[in-house]
């Protein structure tokens, strides 16, 4: 989450002009409010309700949720918000409003969208996926370009691919619990061909920015790009063709490779536009 977020404000240092002075104040104030506040209160909210009993990834035997979690972390939210409409530019608090509001329908009942297929998918593919970097670029009070919208905008369709690979082998529990996530939906096979169409829309919009900001070739910038695009098949292709087969363990090791893969293009899109 800190690097997603601080890959928008990294980004929108590139358009500051030679000789005025970097907004990293901003961006540093922008960032620890969308990680620590926001983020920190949208886990807290997620486990008060999740109630989560077996493996979730970095938790391999959770414990209870303490009392009152859900009201710590709506504090922590509101909290966040109130500092960024103090500190920070008006977009900034208006993305930071949005995301708390996608928060709160996502984990709580009644309305609880995690456990709707498709809902659940499309809160995460933007909140995570644009918006996040979004935030961290209007933390910084830069005016957005063509370039950047394109480029915050590929991340959509690359968390809509990594999405449910998070979910399959958390198959068991979610379907114990009553949730009609993504990925119960789909089934393994279908997850992953959703996964690898999302992931060349993404890349797609990733070379249209590319395009956008005048981008020659050939050039360093468009390698970088392909690496990042090449580390996602390594990494969806094999698992495509056993998907079936992998147990809840396999699953677990195919996300966390995914998210590799993730880093990976962070990085590419880092280096290729501040290079």
């Amino acid at each position: 989450m800190a690097v997603h977020t601080g890959l928008g404000a990294l980004l929108a240092m590139r358009t500051v002009p030679a000789g005025q002075p970097m907004p990293w104040m901003a961006g540093m104030t922008g960032l620890l409010l969308w990680v620590i506040f926001l983020n920190g209160g949208t886990l807290a909210i997620n486990s008060a309700f999740d109630k989560d009993e077996g493996d979730i990834a970095y938790l391999k035997r959770p414990p209870p949720p303490p009392p009152h979690l859900f009201a710590w972390g709506l504090g922590l939210m509101l909290a966040g918000l109130v500092i960024a409409l103090a500190l920070l530019p008006l977009a900034f608090g208006a993305v930071y409003t949005v995301c708390l509001t996608l928060s709160l329908l996502y984990s709580v009942p009644p309305v609880r969208l995690k456990a709707v297929a498709g809902a659940d998918w499309v809160i995460n593919l933007l909140g995570f996926g644009t918006l996040t970097p979004l935030a961290g670029w209007l933390a910084t009070g830069r005016d957005m370009t063509s370039w950047g919208w394109l480029l915050l905008l590929g991340f959509a369709p690359l968390f809509a691919a990594l999405y449910p690979l998070t979910q399959l082998y958390q198959a068991e529990e979610d379907r114990a619990r009553g949730d009609r996530t993504l990925a119960l939906i789909l089934g393994p096979r279908m997850s992953l061909i959703v996964a690898l169409g999302a992931t060349f829309a993404a890349f797609a919009l990733f070379g249209a920015a590319g395009v956008a900001g005048g981008w020659q070739w050939p050039t360093g910038r468009w390698l970088a790009l392909a690496v990042a695009l090449v580390a996602w098949l390594i990494v969806l292709l094999p698992w495509l063709r056993s998907a079936e087969s992998r147990t809840p363990a396999q699953h677990q090791r195919g996300m966390y490779l995914a998210l590799a893969a993730w880093a990976v293009t962070d990085l590419a899109v880092a280096l290729s536009w501040m290079l």
